[in-house]
């Protein structure tokens, strides 16, 4: 029997995960990797939505279910446009798969539109034994009505559901702290008051500049900083960090790893990703989500071809 994720002060919509009704059962849930019920649009470059969420969460040893909100008309350098699916449609996606696959967690990411949040939204508050990590992505791309709209709509209807909220410093800041007056930034912290406001006890924020070409990243909530990594500010423009991050730590969180464990190992995937970044086109960096499984160098130059391939994630221990 699967324990929560989260601190037990906390346990915000978790309780057992599988259930089992016998041992049958228990025996067959435990050999089965743990599912994630993904909320995410079609991106055709790779580099962030559905995509990014799959192999990510795969490379951690989680299975996706993932449900078309939309698809982007984009590059690797920017995005043009939206086309957000009815909600209908992201409906009955979901519903036929939840009622057929037992998920751990359920995962948001851009879904495109006031309605469609609504009815994700609702489709939490169905499931309110099943933890939510809910990812803000930056939308400066958008109609800046829409962008409003869509704010309003997941601060008001998501945010309630969420368990984990995940987004850029400066993302978050925006959103959540609009009239912020300090003379210094709003710490990760602050976010997480004005995130706990609306019902969200974690927040992981990414992305705080630091002096000295670091940045950092901090798990908080309300009352706490529970986890912080510093990492060292690589010298490229990616796209994708911030779906790979939180797919990751959505993966992890399914298979009953402990928050600050987890969040911790996420952002480390996240940064070895980005370490082996590759630009396929003529525009942004995009993250290497399959780095553990590139052949490593050989010390001596030989290799024994019988000798079975161990594509295993190695422990993330990175270069910082």
């Amino acid at each position: 029997m699967k324990t929560s994720p989260l601190p037990a002060e906390h346990d915000h919509k978790v309780s057992d995960l599988t259930d089992p009704q016998n041992d049958e059962d228990t025996a067959e849930s435990d050999a089965n990797p743990p599912c994630v019920l993904v909320f995410n649009a079609n991106d055709p470059s790779g580099a962030g939505g559905l995509a990014a969420d799959s192999v990510a969460m795969a490379s951690v040893g989680a299975h996706m279910l993932p449900v078309v909100t939309g698809a982007y008309a984009r590059d690797t350098a920017e995005i043009f446009d939206f086309f957000a699916f009815d909600e209908e449609a992201v409906s009955e996606q979901a519903r036929s798969i939840l009622e057929d696959v037992e998920v751990q967690l359920i995962k948001i990411g851009f879904v495109g539109s006031p309605e469609n949040l609504s009815n994700v939204a609702e489709t939490a508050t169905d499931y309110p034994e099943v933890p939510v990590v809910a990812y803000m992505p930056n939308l400066s791309w958008w109609d800046e009505t829409q962008i409003d709209a869509y704010l309003d709509a997941f601060r008001d209807l998501v945010l309630p559901q969420t368990t984990v909220l995940v987004g850029n410093h400066s993302t978050l800041w925006r959103w959540l702290l609009p009239d912020w007056s300090g003379e210094r930034p709003p710490s990760a912290r602050d976010i997480a008051k004005a995130a706990g406001e609306f019902g969200v006890p974690y927040t992981l924020v990414t992305g705080i500049m630091l002096p000295e070409q670091f940045i950092d990243n901090v798990l908080a909530s309300p009352q706490s900083v529970l986890a912080s990594e510093k990492y060292e500010r690589l010298e490229a423009i990616f796209a994708g960090a911030g779906d790979t991050l939180s797919a990751a730590l959505a993966a992890l969180l399914a298979s009953g790893t402990d928050l600050a464990a987890a969040a911790t190992e996420a952002l480390s995937y996240m940064d070895r990703c980005l370490d082996a970044g590759f630009r396929p086109g003529m525009g942004h960096v995009l993250p290497d989500r399959l780095f553990w499984a590139q052949p490593e160098e050989e010390d001596n130059g030989e290799e024994d071809p019988a000798a079975p391939k161990d594509f295993a994630l190695p422990p993330h221990d990175t270069r910082h």
